[in-house]
């Protein structure tokens, strides 16, 4: 049976009183990419909270290469090798380039680090030329390679990216996709959240859509967009 990097397991999660995931189960298998979609509002940014340890599961469990981290702290879940891009990038506007790459290193869990300050600018060269800048300073696009490199300073076995492509020109879209792509072909196991259904259908290997907090369908990518219908009622797409 093939290694789950990231499973959700009838996780329930409230924000106070209101209940917002209903029993979420679903996996990432290793080395592979997972799209997660939904209407605004379906619980898919809820979930990444929840995996990261923001918002603890009320029931359930989350476990990383099956060991459960659904009570530990944020910190000790980075440890175990899950790094998150956030929507809206949340870098140090106030901390240079350098500086917000510096303050993410950490070496992944009992593994080699793979990603240094050197092979991440090497990775986004606009970021090299600008590395004593001010992050306050750059471009839309440049914010979201350095919040996709500082995630990668963690050295992560799992990448939870959120909305990567919110707000970018559609050029700089092609070229946040393209690293996707690559760090997908480097064996990292991935969760992509976006509101762009045509994204991830061009480069996932399973999508999970959810509906009003639950599961309403998970499949291969290649077997659910033959399924139109069920993409219409949930996503009112395609």
């Amino acid at each position: 049976m093939a290694t789950s990097a990231l499973a959700l397991e009838n996780v329930d999660a409230f924000y106070g009183d209101s209940h917002v995931l209903h029993g979420v189960s679903f996996s990432l298998g290793e080395g592979r990419l997972l799209g997660l979609l939904g209407r605004n509002g379906a619980g898919k940014s809820t979930c990444m909270s929840t995996i990261v340890g923001l918002l603890p599961p009320k029931r359930g469990d989350v476990s990383v290469f099956g060991e459960s981290v659904s009570r530990m702290s944020p910190e000790l879940i980075a440890n175990r090798g899950v790094a998150l891009v956030p929507q809206g990038r949340r870098i140090f506007r106030s901390l240079t380039v350098r500086e917000n790459l510096i303050v993410a290193a950490r070496n992944g869990q009992g593994q080699k680090s793979t990603w240094t300050e050197e092979t991440v600018l090497a990775m986004f060269p606009r970021l090299r030329d600008r590395r004593s800048h001010l992050a306050a300073y750059l471009s839309g696009g440049e914010q979201q390679m350095l919040a996709i490199g500082r995630a990668l300073m963690n050295n992560p076995r799992v990448l939870l990216m959120d909305e990567p492509s919110e707000g970018l020109a559609p050029q700089i879209v092609v070229e946040v996709m393209s690293t996707i792509r690559m760090l997908k072909a480097s064996g990292l196991s991935i969760l992509l959240v976006e509101q762009n259904p045509a994204l991830v259908f061009d480069i996932a290997d399973d999508v999970a859509i959810l509906n009003s907090g639950e599961i309403a369908l998970i499949d291969s990518a290649k077997e659910i967009r033959l399924n139109d219908a069920r993409i219409k009622q949930y996503l009112g797409v395609f």
